[in-house]
């Protein structure tokens, strides 16, 4: 990362957890001395309608605070996302940018679908992964874990020790566990070309 900063934006749709997910990541790259920046996009959402988050990571002071519009990762928790022109998974983006999508398709039909040539394109199912870690199909945690299979923002056991800090205070050790075990399994079986 070097210096530089790091956007992520997020294309899920209301419920999925990417306003969570955004905002988690966010706080915990601050134990490691970062800047972090996590916030939704607001408007008339409602669970089930398309809708983003955003993140910035850096290492100097976060001084913008405006939605992401090229961002370097694109992480989209729901695939039909990217049937639809209006979402717009792809606008913005360059050969650069570094997609990683919650789907059991192919990598071609997932570069096909998102219509990008040339951009890093990696998937993962993390709604398996949550159904059968978690017992609900809240993509959010596993696609953070896949997150770091290709970028170095914190390691995996820096994420599950945050994830443990941040859900300790809200939630049982069942589901502490089971997202730990989400956030491992989607790390290890991210899909690359």
């Amino acid at each position: 990362m070097a210096g530089q900063m790091v956007e992520i934006r997020w294309h899920a749709r209301g419920g999925q957890g990417a306003k969570t997910a955004a905002m988690f990541l966010a706080e915990s790259v601050l134990t490691k001395g970062m800047f972090g920046q996590g916030f939704p996009e607001y408007g008339p959402e409602r669970r089930g309608a398309p809708m983003r988050g955003f993140t910035r990571i850096s290492e100097k002071p976060i001084r913008r605070h405006c939605m992401i519009e090229n961002p370097g990762i694109v992480i989209i928790l729901d695939p039909t996302l990217m049937d639809s022109a209006a979402a717009g998974c792809n606008a913005g983006t360059s050969a650069d940018t570094v997609f990683i999508v919650n789907t059991t398709d192919s990598i071609a039909h997932t570069v096909e679908k998102l219509g990008v040539e040339g951009a890093a394109v990696h998937t993962v199912d993390a709604t398996g992964i949550a159904l059968e870690t978690i017992g609900r199909p809240i993509p959010n945690m596993p696609m953070i874990g896949a997150l770091l299979a290709v970028n170095s923002l914190l390691t995996i056991e820096e994420l599950k020790d945050a994830l443990v800090q941040q859900l300790g205070k809200k939630f049982s050790q069942a589901v502490i566990d089971g997202n730990l075990a989400a956030v491992e399994r989607a790390n290890k079986e991210l899909v690359s070309e």
